[in-house]
């Protein structure tokens, strides 16, 4: 079992900041379209993290055109160029399904103050 740990260590990235649920980020993607590479940025609430090893993920949700949006990023992949934190949030869950069914100003999530 060392040599698989070896391998998933390898593996793993360790220039993520780290962030929890409610926080707001930014997460900067390498697309590839043909020949050509671009970097995409998709900016919302983190309302999930599956912790783990290379099998870890979030989701981030954002609302655009009033249709909400919802992604999974694998933590470990390549191709996300960097992830930034833009907002820390204060929630009392770890998972923030519920903002699915809150629209407008209901859907904000409260800073969380640094003393």
């Amino acid at each position: 079992m060392d040599i698989m740990k070896k391998i998933e260590l390898e593996n793993m990235r360790m220039d993520i900041p780290t962030f929890r649920s409610g926080d707001t980020v930014k997460v900067h993607l390498r697309i590839v379209e043909g020949e050509k590479e671009r970097i995409q940025v998709f900016q919302g609430n983190v309302i999930r993290i599956h912790r783990g090893t290379t099998n870890a993920t979030f989701t981030v949700r954002k609302v655009s055109d009033g249709i909400g949006v919802e992604r999974i990023f694998p933590l470990h992949s390549p191709f996300i160029d960097h992830v930034e934190l833009v907002t820390q949030g204060r929630v009392r869950r770890s998972r923030l399904y519920y903002l699915r069914e809150l629209k407008g100003k209901a859907a904000r999530i409260k800073p969380r103050n640094r003393y």
